[in-house]
């Protein structure tokens, strides 16, 4: 950053991912709430000609405020690496893993963190036949909040049969009954664990529209689950190389007990709504939404 008492921050919001619209709301929130806490703030809806953008505004600071493919899976943390320009959230590196499933879990399966079975399918493969016995998930390893997922139930007649649009090889994971988890580590701390109460699956629809999830903070669940899910986010974090904030989702299947908990994924680049898992759970922990912000905000590093 410069020296001034005030560095000047650039927000990027929008991007070019399926996930654009809620990375605007995203970004909006924590602009309002970065100049609530006194900062001079520039938001940016972060198009391909990003870097001149940058370059004419000449921020101290960028606060990524981006969901998706190209913002947070290492491609904008190599932009602002080249152009020197501190940022929030993770680097190039840990951006990268935690966005692609399939190496997300071999890393976590390194670090002994309880992963489901589960295996990269060319699309033939996954539309000619049940590439698993049902139940099972099939889903893009790249993407995130839920989109393009497919559930295959034990009652299925017969394969997915996938969208036009769909990847040509998707990742294909056994399906985990049970309750929706998430953590939210901020630096070294995991803030708590929430559950998430839906109709049905956890899809974008639930994950976004009014109405369409409830959030329990902290969630009632054995002590023993708790400690796990606390314990294994921070881990998932520290293995990932992931800085500042991220966000791990489990399921948990009750009937199991311990041996039911499963890590599904790690999101670099959470929600940063005040209503968001995220900023509930620093909420929850006494943290407001601008303090998380600002937080945020001095976190920054370029390099690492």
């Amino acid at each position: 950053m410069s020296g001034s008492e005030c560095p000047r921050i650039a927000v990027l919001k929008g991007g070019l991912s399926a996930e654009r619209e809620v990375s605007l709301v995203s970004g909006r929130e924590c602009a309002a709430a970065l100049r609530r806490a006194g900062y001079q703030v520039d938001e940016i809806d972060a198009g391909r000609d990003l870097a001149n953008v940058l370059a004419a505004r000449r921020p101290d600071v960028v606060f990524n405020a981006l969901h998706g493919r190209w913002g947070e899976d290492g491609c904008v943390q190599g932009i602002l690496e080249w152009m020197q320009i501190p940022y929030t959230h993770s680097g190039v590196l840990a951006s990268a893993l935690a966005m692609d499933k399939e190496r997300t879990k071999a890393v976590y399966a390194a670090h002994g963190l309880p992963v489901a079975e589960g295996r990269l399918v060319p699309r033939e493969e996954i539309e000619a036949g049940h590439p698993m016995s049902p139940p099972y998930v099939v889903k893009p390893y790249n993407e995130g909040s839920s989109v393009g997922v497919y559930i295959v139930r034990e009652s299925a007649n017969g394969p997915a049969r996938l969208e036009p649009g769909a990847p040509p090889v998707m990742l294909v994971e056994r399906f985990v009954p049970g309750r929706e988890l998430t953590v939210a580590v901020m630096g070294d701390r995991a803030l708590a664990v929430t559950d998430i109460v839906t109709a049905g699956w956890y899809d974008y629809h639930a994950k976004y529209a009014p109405g369409g999830s409830r959030h329990v903070i902290p969630a009632e669940i054995p002590a023993e689950i708790e400690a796990a899910c606390l314990a294994h986010a921070v881990t998932a974090h520290h293995a990932l190389g992931c800085r500042g904030l991220s966000r791990t989702d489990f399921r948990w299947d009750e009937a199991r007990g311990l041996a039911g908990l499963v890590l599904l994924e790690t999101n670099t680049q959470p929600g940063m709504t005040p209503t968001s898992l995220a900023p509930e759970q620093a909420a929850h922990c006494g943290i407001p939404f601008e303090d998380l912000c600002a937080w945020l905000v001095r976190d920054v590093s370029c390099g690492r």
